[in-house]
This record gives structure tokens, C-alpha cells and sequence, in this order.
């Protein structure tokens, strides 16, 4: 899939009564927060730092979005210099939204076009200031060989051809951290097979999206009863065993 959609959406102030009402549900499940910064916004740190304030008692966990490739600029917060300052607010802004009984862990997801002194740097700048989990990551702006008439194209592309960069880049940042701080991987994950190498590969959780699309959302369910198999066929007592097992 290649979208260009950027963050389309009615923004906070029509989420937050959304999440409200979802909060007083009985079995409603977990709900993470996905915080991007507005594309016209003259402070987008300060975007971030709101958004953490104003999502922090809605969440289980939040994430801080800066590697989309549809918002012009966004990706540019990757640098270590902007990240660490970009960090530091939202840092700041959970420790004062923590005075008030709530303090969500803090997720960042990254691009898996990063490169060398890039992971490092982010790997660092997350670690200094106390990030909970790397997502691992983000769509593509590369373009693997694709069939499609519409490859070249512009936007993030996600999916199948996504997967080896995806892995790539998940074994990279665990690398980088000597599985200091917890991963994430997401991108071209579909089957069970695809979420146990990446948790071979280090990470501690995965996420599906494209997949969804074809499968629906039961493709949830499935994978978990297959993996439960494979643990049981490995021999181990839970699937935290096997997280970094090939790293």
C-alpha cells in the first residue's frame, strides 16, 4: 500500500470526547494514542507537548510520531539535535501530567529509512530521555522493485515489500541499543512466522496494519493461537523467551 494521507482527521479536540466515553466501557481493551504534529504548525514541539497533556488520561500508552513521510519536514525531528529537544518537552510535559495519577509509557516511532549514525543518535537521544519503547518502524519513501503501475508514485509504502527493510532495520536499532530499551517492529508483519522472527530478531511486541486490510481483524487472533503452538513446540515457557534469541 503507498498512502499520502498525512495525519487526515479531526484532530484532538474530536478525539478526546471519543476516548472519554470509550474510557468508562467495561472491557474496552487497551488504547495507545498516536501524536503527530499539525502540518501548518509554527511550534510542532509544542504540538507534541500538547498532545501528551491532553491525551495522557485517555491512554494506556502514547506515541510520539515524527517519521511519516507525508508531512513535510516531520522527518527532519529524527535528527539528534531536534530529537533531544523534542524529548525533553515531551518528557516535561508527562511529569507534569504524571502529578495527576496518570503517566502513559512513551513510544517513538521511527523510520526504517534511518541509517548508521542516525540509529545511533536516536537511540541515545530516546535513552537520555527516558523513552519506553522504538517503534521500528514507520512506512517507506524507498522503493523495493514493485509491479504496480502506480510504484513510483509518492507516499509511504507499507506491506509486503516493506518487510525485509522493516526487519532490517529492527535488527539494526537492536544493535545499536544491546537491547537497552524495548522494540517494537512493525512493517510487512502478516503471519505468525513474520511475528516470530521479529521477536527472534528482538522486539518485545509487534504491530499490524497493512495486513488488516487483506485479512480483517481476526488475523489478530490467529497469529496468537499459532504462536501459542510454536512456543509449545519450542519448548519454552512464554514467548519472552525467544525475544533477541538470533540476535
Amino acid at each position: 500500500v503507498i498512502n499520502r494521507m498525512g495525519f487526515n482527521n479531526g484532530g484532538q479536540a474530536a478525539a478526546q470526547p471519543r476516548l472519554d466515553r470509550l474510557r468508562s466501557k467495561a472491557g474496552r481493551g487497551l488504547v495507545g494514542v498516536n501524536i503527530g504534529a499539525n502540518k501548518d504548525a509554527a511550534d510542532r514541539v509544542a504540538d507534541y507537548a500538547t498532545g501528551v497533556v491532553t491525551m495522557a488520561g485517555l491512554a494506556d500508552w502514547l506515541t510520539v510520531n515524527i517519521s511519516s513521510p507525508n508531512t513535510p519536514g516531520l522527518r527532519a525531528l529524527q535528527d539528534e539535535g531536534a530529537l533531544d529537544a523534542l524529548l525533553a518537552a515531551v518528557r516535561d510535559a508527562r511529569a507534569t501530567v504524571a502529578q495527576t495519577g496518570h503517566r502513559p509509557p512513551l513510544f517513538l516511532k521511527v523510520a526504517p529509512d534511518l541509517e548508521g549514525e542516525q540509529i545511533d543518535g536516536v537511540v541515545r537521544s530516546a535513552m537520555t530521555h527516558g523513552i519506553d519503547a522504538l517503534i521500528v518502524g514507520n512506512t517507506t519513501i524507498s522503493r523495493p522493485p514493485l509491479q504496480s503501475r502506480h510504484a513510483g508514485e509518492a507516499g509511504g509504502l507499507s506491506g509486503a515489500p516493506l518487510a525485509p527493510l522493516a526487519l532490517q532495520r529492527l535488527r539494526d536499532f537492536r544493535s545499536a541499543s544491546g537491547g537497552a530499551i524495548t522494540l517494537i517492529a512493525a512493517g510487512g508483519i502478516a503471519s505468525a512466522d513474520d511475528v516470530w522472527e521479529r521477536l527472534c530478531a528482538g522486539a518485545s511486541m509487534v504491530q499490524l496494519y497493512s495486513a488488516l486490510v487483506y485479512e480483517g481483524p481476526w488475523l489478530a487472533r490467529a497469529i496468537a493461537r499459532e504462536l501459542t503452538q510454536r512456543v509449545e513446540q519450542a519448548g519454552v515457557d512464554s514467548i519472552s523467551a525467544i525475544v533477541g534469541s538470533k540476535a
